[in-house]
């Protein structure tokens, strides 16, 4: 016989835990982001015609980060030393790497081996939330449809320059 344990997503700790995710996920990600223009380098590289403006990339993943947060959080309120909550720690640690290698040290190729390592990651998390925790495997869709995008972007612009 197994036990469920229903998490309370409105106790007072899930929802300090909740602030506390968002904060630091979209903190994190803003100053990284900030931090890692895309500049002149990024202008006068070659680019694949589907290629979105610059101003598209913020708010997408400011809609991201608060999704990607949500899962993160509930993660955590269900088992927070899981491997579950390791592949989100993971995921989140490279995708925060991904700017830096690709903006500030203009490395297209590892920075290419970086988000194809967040994308398997992040089907990895989609899978093994899938029967447990199904509202953050579909917090996670449109992240592995954007990550695949920018997987394939990032290949075009490497291949092209």
């Amino acid at each position: 016989m197994s036990t469920l344990t229903v998490t309370d997503y409105r106790s007072p700790r899930a929802l300090a835990l909740l602030a506390a995710f968002l904060i630091v996920v979209i903190a994190v990600g803003g100053f990284i982001g900030t931090s890692n223009l895309p500049g002149g380098w990024y202008e006068a590289l070659n680019k694949p015609p589907f290629n979105p403006p610059n101003w598209v990339f913020g708010p997408v993943w400011f809609a991201l980060y608060v999704l990607i947060a949500i899962a993160g959080w509930r993660t955590f309120l269900a088992a927070p030393t899981s491997i579950l909550m390791g592949i989100w720690g993971s995921q989140m640690v490279l995708n925060w790497a991904w700017s830096p290698v690709w903006f500030t040290a203009h490395a297209l190729w590892p920075a290419f081996a970086i988000i194809i390592a967040i994308l398997v990651l992040i089907v990895a998390f989609i899978a093994m939330c899938w029967r447990r925790d199904r509202v953050s495997a579909w917090l996670f869709a449109p992240y592995a449809l954007w990550v695949a995008f920018a997987s394939t972007l990032n290949l075009a612009i490497a291949l092209l320059n």
